[in-house]
């Protein structure tokens, strides 16, 4: 069984998205921090579980896996969509016994025609392939023997996604090929280069050793 865990906060704009292309068959269990706007009635309609969580990526992350039921665990980012055939391409991974020990991520894409977006999926591309180091918008399909055995997410509101692909390492990690499509909304209202510049510098300081919670200030 694969439970769809997708952490909340006011993301009413683009939730329908994300769960469009999920089938009701699947348990998807939608983590919420407290959100304000329709997030819960958008939930609803689509078949998903709410739970009430803990704000922050990393706590909701935290209490979506430990409620989920499934032997397979899928976190998704609330603005992510994932591409056609995802579910069979998915499924093939799932079904070969050497997988319980190894996670899967998606291709990174932005849903903006720009040569920006290309130029930055391009970059995410050789980051994956040169350093083995996916994020949370690529989403992470992973077994629960596998989940459990490595920790878990931790409560961090910021950075849990490195974490974890850091104890899972970069030799258990799967690269498929679907697409998972994110909003470029912050891109296009920060600027390509300067959300690209801050992205680098929270990532760099967070290997220095600085705190995620000091980090998520700059982060914004």
């Amino acid at each position: 069984m694969l439970s769809i865990v997708i952490p909340t906060l006011d993301s009413a704009a683009r939730l329908a998205a994300t769960l469009a292309p999920l089938e009701a068959s699947r348990e998807i269990v939608v983590a919420d921090g407290g959100s304000r706007d329709a997030t819960a009635a958008i939930a609803a309609r689509h078949g998903a579980r709410l739970l009430p969580a803990p704000s922050g990526r990393g706590p909701q992350l935290t209490a979506g896996a430990r409620a989920a039921r499934g032997d397979w665990l899928l976190f998704l980012h609330a603005d992510t969509v994932l591409g056609a055939g995802w579910a069979e391409e998915a499924a093939r991974f799932m079904a070969a016994p050497a997988n319980a020990g190894r996670a899967a991520v998606f291709r990174f894409a932005l849903d903006d025609a720009t040569p920006a977006a290309r130029r930055l999926e391009r970059i995410v591309a050789w980051r994956c392939r040169a350093l083995g180091l996916p994020f949370g918008d690529q989403g992470l399909l992973v077994s629960r023997a596998l989940y459990d055995a490595v920790g878990g997410f931790r409560a961090l509101r910021l950075m849990e996604d490195v974490d974890l692909i850091r104890r899972i390492g970069r030799a258990r990690l799967v690269f498929l090929q679907t697409a998972a499509c994110t909003s470029a909304a912050r891109y296009r209202r920060e600027g390509y280069w300067r959300r690209s510049a801050r992205n680098l510098g929270c990532l760099s300081l967070y290997f220095l050793g600085v705190k995620p919670d000091l980090l998520l200030r700059l982060y914004g």
